[in-house]
């Protein structure tokens, strides 16, 4: 039922808002609180294009890999129950996956900001914090750049380090890269010294290291105990960093791929607009996925589940807060990836402080 307010001595039609599902498979401090400021400074500039507030319905699920896939299905259940017309989330590739299936089968349109093309379906859109696909590309091309073309290879035994290492095969020869030893780890292991004493015997002249990240502070460890230091060149998992102050200290030197750039002006005009630098790939990340939802819906000729999805196909080149200057985010009818540009940034941490490199 409409809700309703007083002018003067009759009642007004005051219209729904419109109600938007956020699926959080990750929790982070303020995650709630943190995901509306950013991404409000988005919806508003739909501006009077949208004739009613936006709403978001937060829901958590103790998601994989440390958690359950059933937790993130109840969550998406709870989500299509209370009515919402899209949902964001969820942020980890091994649910995006779960979610794509669910998506599908509700006719429910998603967002998911997991690295993984393999996410995307008919309802399932895909807004690219890293990519599986792509960064082993970007990595193997850095690697060239140095000379550093012996490489032993740390990889998770999951969907996510086994995608990343599958595409990192594909990249080295096209680089002259030569993987001159390789292992794969339990994503949720504490203790890497035995995995780091085989590598050492390699004599590689760097460590490549490919999976969700939890694993990447043990690496880390490891080589530190065993007095090893060689160049370690990293995926996306090391965003981590922002968030784990102990964790970006133990990865000094590291390269890794990211998707914050100095360069974007998007960006700093948020940054301005929030009152704070907030680092990491959250801010303009939730900025850029409310305002995508928000367009949607201000383009739908139908405010209904099908009228949003449509309406996500009739985004075209929105600047994005997310990568360098210039990446674009849009869809289309079959394109389901967000991010057009150079969204991948490599960056370095030293010293606790993520710097940015000059290269792409």
């Amino acid at each position: 039922m409409a809700q309703k307010h007083r002018y003067g001595d009759r009642m007004a039609d005051r219209p729904e808002s419109l109600l938007i599902g956020v699926l959080h498979d990750h929790s982070l401090p303020d995650q709630d609180a943190s995901f509306e400021r950013a991404a409000r400074v988005g919806v508003s500039l739909v501006g009077d294009r949208l004739d009613r507030r936006v709403e978001f319905l937060h829901v958590h699920a103790a998601g994989l890999p440390r958690g359950t896939a059933n937790s993130v299905v109840t969550a998406f259940e709870s989500l299509a129950s209370a009515g919402v017309l899209a949902v964001i989330g969820p942020a980890i590739t091994d649910n995006g996956l779960v979610v794509r299936d669910l998506a599908d089968a509700a006719e429910i349109a998603c967002i998911n900001y997991t690295g993984s093309e393999q996410t995307r379906s008919e309802w399932m859109f895909h807004y690219q914090i890293g990519s599986l696909e792509e960064e082993p590309n970007v990595l193997a091309r850095h690697l060239c750049d140095r000379e550093l073309t012996r490489v032993a290879l740390v990889y998770d035994r999951s969907t996510i380090g086994r995608r990343y290492a599958s595409f990192f095969d594909d990249a080295c020869p096209a680089f002259g890269v030569d993987l001159v030893g390789r292992v794969g780890v339990s994503p949720v292991t504490d203790d890497l010294r035995a995995t780091v004493e085989s590598l050492r015997a390699t004599d590689a002249d760097a460590v490549v290291y490919l999976g969700l990240g939890l694993s990447a502070y043990p690496l880390a460890r490891a080589l530190g105990e065993l007095r090893w230091n060689p160049p370690v060149v990293t995926n996306s998992a090391l965003m981590f960093g922002y968030a784990n102050a102990d964790w970006a200290r133990a990865w000094n030197g590291w390269t890794y791929c990211d998707s914050v750039s100095g360069s974007n002006e998007t960006l700093a005009a948020l940054q301005e607009q929030v009152g704070a630098a907030m680092p990491g790939p959250g801010l303009p990340g939730q900025h850029d996925l409310g305002r995508l939802v928000a367009e949607a819906a201000g383009r739908a000729d139908h405010l209904t589940r099908a009228g949003i999805r449509e309406g996500l196909e009739r985004i075209k080149l929105l600047p994005a807060a997310t990568g360098r200057a210039g990446t674009t985010m849009g869809f289309g009818q079959w394109e389901r990836a967000a991010l057009k540009g150079e969204y991948l940034v490599l960056r370095r941490w030293e010293d606790g402080v993520s710097r940015e490199l000059a290269e792409t």
